[in-house]
């Protein structure tokens, strides 16, 4: 299954699950806000993954136009690293991530793309649903990321893994995100933690950051509403006051704002930034 598949079958499955009271802020009189801190406010280029795709330099141009100072990338579309690096540069931009296939045939090509690029972290970002049936599955995918990790590190980078909803759904009364937490070194499999897929899951971001502190270096900032909607940052019950306050216990470096299926992209990833960089 795509991922662009998977958004649209599991918003709706997900939609009755209530958000952990950590979450939940209410819909919506604009909340006092105290200034938690937040470094350098990225986008995840899957946001606007066909203007990406249609033109990446004019996109990019756009996104600095915004403001942002960091971008995640989800797919290169054929063009060749040094052109890449050339329009970052061009905007005024880096990009410290990329959500990529680090399975032994792509590995060495994406270890590459890496290194032009100056990704310091490469992110799995999907577990194959045939991949995470049984918690005897999730022990094997956690293996099978701390042998990847290993060669990620030893190449100079960084590996995390992106989660989704179903990672909180437990299997035999156990949470197999818990298991890929507890069976991988947490210096070598770092997390690219979702705020809206583990509230879609009914899991708690502040419970995990007490219990695997450190282990966050990168967030998605994704709103959503009680009945589980998927809405641009601000518009919906995520308290992000709260979340985001607890960075520096999560280890939080990067910041990077995504909607998965926006009416109008940058429209979208405008009013996040604006909502986050007014904090």
């Amino acid at each position: 299954m795509q991922r662009r598949t998977f958004v649209h079958t599991t918003l709706g499955a997900g939609a009755a699950l209530a958000l952990p009271s950590s979450l939940l802020q209410g819909c919506r009189a604009e909340p006092a806000r105290e200034s938690v801190g937040l470094g350098p406010i990225g986008v995840q280029l899957y946001t606007i993954r066909d203007l990406v795709r249609a033109d990446m330099a004019g996109a990019l141009a756009a996104v600095s136009e915004i403001g942002f100072k960091e971008v995640e990338f989800a797919g290169y579309f054929d063009h060749d690293p040094k052109d890449i690096r050339s329009w970052l540069e061009a905007a005024g931009l880096t990009a410290p991530a990329a959500h990529v296939s680090l399975d032994p045939e792509h590995i060495g090509a994406q270890l590459e793309i890496a290194s032009v690029l100056g990704h310091s972290y490469l992110v799995i970002p999907w577990i194959p649903p045939e991949k995470r049936q049984t918690l005897d599955d999730y022990h094997r995918v956690a293996e099978e990321f701390s042998e990847i990790a290993l060669k990620v590190f030893e190449a100079g980078f960084q590996f995390a893994y992106h989660n989704h909803d179903f990672e909180f759904e437990p299997i035999d009364g156990q949470v197999p995100f818990d298991i890929l937490l507890d069976y991988t070194d947490p210096e070598l499999v770092q997390i690219e933690l979702d705020l809206f897929w583990i509230a879609h899951g009914g899991g708690d971001p502040l419970d995990y950051f007490a219990r695997y502190p450190g282990r966050y270096p990168m967030v998605h900032v994704k709103d959503r509403m009680p009945d589980g909607t998927m809405v641009d940052v601000g518009q919906g019950a995520v308290d992000f006051q709260a979340i985001l306050g607890q960075s520096i216990e999560a280890g939080i470096k990067h910041y990077f704002v995504e909607h998965d299926q926006p009416e109008e992209p940058l429209e979208s990833i405008r009013q996040s930034f604006e909502y986050l960089s007014s904090w």
